[in-house]
């Protein structure tokens, strides 16, 4: 993924909106036709409030069309504005001022200004606790109302990387004075309004007549989106033209779709990965022995080979991944190690260690054979490893004997920060396993801030290591996004690879033959 670098991000701003206009694809693209998507990652709790945003579904149908943010990351990972034509830094990157879209009204009617911004991010900074994006709004000392078209951000200290954090799917702007209205009924400023929405089961949407992307986005005339839980009924689907897209195909199922010749597989190498996150303060948990032990006790080239079928890598457990610009390539990759795994647990006083491990089919897609491989690989290592399937993957401890942890699935992130900062920050919303370690936490704070890359790229890679050896995640893969689609589908020459389905953009970016 190529992205401006830091020193340059402080003054690309003034371009970001010629990069928007400019940067679609060559050919002319057709306008017309209803898009029908498959996917998966519905939930009957869906809603319209960007805080309760987890999973593609939302995801494609808020962030991807409905709503907007301040900045977007375009298919080729370049920083552009969306509802922010322009930004500037001060020289500590402390303070941004963000030139609005002027011009622009919401689904209502009701003209986008300052005022939707600072109300929009406020309604996050309200309660940081229960916001996915509590650690990014943290950081924002003053929300300042400069004009109607221009904001400013005051941040407790520098962070080099703030324009693209405020184009996290979380931070869709509401028009102000009425945001519970929005929540209620999809009213954003997207390129498509909400025509019928039943949460965690199907939304239509409809092309809103004028739109400030009129002639580089939005194609379709309407777009209905079904929620298909099921992997193989998600890909009959496809195969039996019920729809047209379709994301986290079933691997299984790939020699089947790409036999049909009007089927094509869409696949991008991002920063998804898989892991089996660690619970702290639960019994012995706390051990770093027991986490080292964990990590040698999985066979991770087993795992990518037949959960993945080949579609990923080995993974190192941090979650900086292989279109990230920091990669710790020179760290040295831990291998499955019998020997070390039983070390570790002596060491522990654990040996003969019972442990619990919650899976879900809504953790990833073969959550459930990852558990029981990873069993496997176990047992040679001196660790039995229960396999219990949940409905939904929570942690359960039995603080005697038994340790419990869970499947997990992250998309990754654009930047390390932004990943860093979602899951690994002390007290974030997200962060799995509550791991705290003073080192990261300073690192952190001082990475963000710093504007020199090779100093910046040093600290990035301590803070790969201190995970890999020290944290409490076990992330043996990253997995590429893979989805499919009817070859009547058109898609510019890259498709962006920061989430599935186009970063999430598909509805906004393709179109049909």
């Amino acid at each position: 993924m190529y992205r401006i670098g830091r020193r340059g991000l402080l003054k690309s701003g003034m371009a970001a909106g010629v990069m928007a206009a400019t940067g679609m694809p060559v050919w002319a693209q057709q306008r017309g036709g209803t898009l029908r998507l498959g996917l998966a990652g519905a939930h009957r709790t869906d809603s319209w409030d960007a805080r309760t945003h987890s999973d593609t579904f939302m995801r494609v149908v808020a962030h991807g069309a409905v709503f907007d943010c301040l900045t977007e990351i375009a298919a080729n990972g370049e920083l552009i504005g969306e509802l922010a034509e322009s930004w500037d830094a001060s020289a500590d990157a402390r303070t941004w001022t963000f030139n609005l879209r002027q011009g622009v009204t919401f689904h209502n009617g009701k003209p986008f200004g300052a005022d939707d911004v600072i109300e929009s991010f406020r309604l996050h900074m309200s309660d940081i606790a229960a916001s996915p994006v509590g650690a990014i709004v943290s950081a924002i000392s003053e929300i300042n109302r400069i004009t109607d078209n221009q904001v400013q951000f005051v941040l407790g200290s520098g962070n080099a990387d703030f324009p693209f954090l405020v184009a996290d799917y979380h931070l869709l702007i509401y028009p102000a004075g009425q945001i519970q209205e929005a929540m209620d009924q999809g009213i954003g400023t997207g390129l498509y309004s909400v025509e019928s929405f039943d949460p965690g089961v199907r939304a239509v949407l409809g092309r809103v007549a004028s739109h400030y992307k009129d002639g580089r986005a939005g194609w379709f005339d309407s777009v209905e989106v079904v929620a298909i839980s099921d992997g193989a009924a998600r890909m009959e689907a496809l195969i039996s033209r019920q729809v047209d897209v379709v994301n986290r195909v079933v691997f299984q199922a790939e020699r089947a779709l790409t036999a049909a010749p009007d089927i094509a597989i869409v696949e991008t190498t991002g920063n998804q990965h898989y892991s089996f996150p660690i619970a702290s303060g639960l019994s012995h948990t706390d051990d770093i022995n027991l986490r080292r032990a964990l990590k040698y006790a999985v066979n991770r080239q087993d795992m990518v080979d037949k959960i993945l079928l080949g579609h990923g890598s080995v993974a190192n457990d941090h979650p900086i991944g292989p279109a990230n610009q920091f990669l710790n390539r020179e760290l040295a990759q831990r291998a499955y190690d019998p020997d070390r795994a039983r070390f570790y647990l002596r060491q522990a006083g654990l040996e003969g260690l019972e442990i619990e491990l919650a899976v879900s089919d809504e953790s990833f897609c073969g959550a459930v054979e990852a558990g029981q491989l990873y069993r496997s690989s176990a047992k040679d290592c001196g660790i039995t490893i229960n396999v219990v399937q949940h409905a939904a993957a929570d942690i359960v401890a039995d603080r005697q004997k038994t340790v419990s942890w869970q499947a997990s699935r992250w998309s990754g992130r654009a930047t390390e920060d932004w990943m860093f900062t979602a899951g690994y920050q002390s007290g974030a919303a997200w962060n799995e396993t509550d791991w705290v370690n003073e080192r990261f936490q300073s690192l952190l704070t001082m990475a963000r801030a710093e504007l020199d890359s090779d100093k910046r790229r040093e600290m990035y890679y301590e803070m790969q290591a201190l995970c890999s050896d020290e944290g409490a995640q076990v992330i043996p893969m990253y997995a590429n996004f893979v989805d499919a689609c009817s070859t009547k589908l058109i898609h510019g020459d890259q498709v962006g690879n920061v989430f599935d389905l186009d970063s999430g953009r598909v509805i906004e970016r393709w179109w049909f033959a």
